[in-house]
């Protein structure tokens, strides 16, 4: 489990980066700054759960199920939350109206997050 965790925090890792690239020099003059702060918004929690996804790589052989539920919760957090901020952000210069269907996903993303910080939380507390 580890090197899946590791591989996946790497890819998510290398995402952000360009995310973030891409954001302050490709986006900078392309999208309102509104929208330019929820582009920030996603690529700071993307990189804050890459850290969290490495961090649960600390726990060794563990093969506890609350490791893997936080793998899973932080993963499909990183790809509701920041995924559809992404995609919120250019909605306009997409052109996509219809992306506003994005916005419940937001939140959803938000709680996957949470559940995955209190599962890290159970694994530590029934850990050896």
């Amino acid at each position: 489990m580890n090197k899946q965790i590791i591989i996946t925090a790497s890819v998510f890792g290398v995402l952000a980066v360009m995310a973030g690239a891409f954001g302050a020099h490709g986006l900078k003059t392309l999208i309102e700054p509104q929208q330019l702060a929820v582009w920030h918004t996603a690529v700071e929690y993307n990189f804050y759960h890459v850290f969290a996804l490495l961090f649960l790589s600390t726990f060794g052989q563990n093969k506890s199920k609350f490791i893997s539920a936080s793998y899973y919760l932080f993963t499909f957090g990183i790809i509701f939350f920041s995924g559809s901020l992404y995609l919120l952000a250019c909605r306009d210069l997409l052109n996509m109206s219809w992306l506003w269907i994005m916005g419940p996903i937001t939140p959803v993303g938000g709680l996957l997050f949470m559940a995955g910080w209190i599962t890290l939380a159970l694994a530590a507390m029934r850990g050896k």
